[in-house]
């Protein structure tokens, strides 16, 4: 979703990310230029996760969506936009991490290890802080900086009071120490509902719907950390202590 979501904004170019090609000394007309042509790279690598998730290309994804966060601060914006986006390189992490990780065997396989058990609370540790991290620097945006496109997009809803975004930002921060502290099934199964409820605003607001389905990272998260989570619950502690 990450990468098909961001790669066709890209091929449709995007007049405001000439600012993170700037970072790289890259002028304007070039960078629309470039765009397409990353934003299809964007696409393919997404398809290629899909058919076949290999951990070269999941490492990558991994490296890409950290590297596209930290353009924003370093274009000038809040360093809290980096943070927000933790879904676009958290989960792509956790995902590098099941398909084996720095393990010995093929970057061009799917390879599961064989002591997977034993990384299971490495990627629940992995998605529970990327989860914490979004969740942050979303109620961040929201509680210090005042990002206006909130506003809009709360405006929208008929919610004009200036304790809108403070309201909202210390409950994000609030959600995100629990999510740290205690990640419980029902508090990551709001936490899903509350993200997707918070995103689809951009389309609703006017954005392309390819916004909505980028932020797929901060979906993934919250769900895939709250069936992992039930899946241990499920399985019997006698059949835990006996498969370690």
């Amino acid at each position: 979703m990450e990468f098909i979501g961001h790669g066709a904004l890209g091929l449709g170019g995007v007049a405001a990310w000439t600012s993170y090609f700037a970072v790289a000394g890259i002028p304007k007309d070039t960078a629309l230029h470039l765009m397409p042509i990353v934003g299809g790279l964007d696409v393919a690598m997404g398809l290629a996760v899909l058919l076949c998730p290999v951990r070269g290309v999941l490492l990558y994804m991994a490296a890409w969506g950290l590297a596209t966060a930290l353009l924003r601060p370093l274009a000038g914006e809040s360093a809290w936009e980096a943070v927000e986006r933790a879904g676009n390189y958290g989960t792509a992490l956790a995902l590098f991490l099941m398909a084996g990780g720095g393990a010995p065997g093929s970057w061009l396989r799917f390879e599961r290890p064989g002591a997977y058990a034993e990384l299971r609370p490495r990627i629940a540790w992995t998605l529970r802080l990327t989860t914490a991290l979004l969740l942050a620097g979303h109620g961040a945006l929201n509680l210090l900086v005042r990002k206006p496109v909130f506003g809009a997009q709360y405006g929208m809803l008929g919610l004009h009071a200036p304790w809108v975004e403070p309201a909202v930002g210390a409950l994000e921060c609030a959600l995100a120490a629990a999510v740290l502290a205690r990640p419980g099934f029902a508090l990551l199964l709001f936490v899903l509902a509350w993200k997707l409820g918070t995103e689809a605003l951009w389309p609703m607001a006017g954005s392309p719907l390819w916004v909505f389905i980028e932020h797929g990272g901060s979906y993934a998260a919250p769900l895939g950390l709250a069936l992992l989570l039930r899946g241990e619950e499920l399985v019997p502690r006698s059949t835990r202590r006996s498969a370690a």
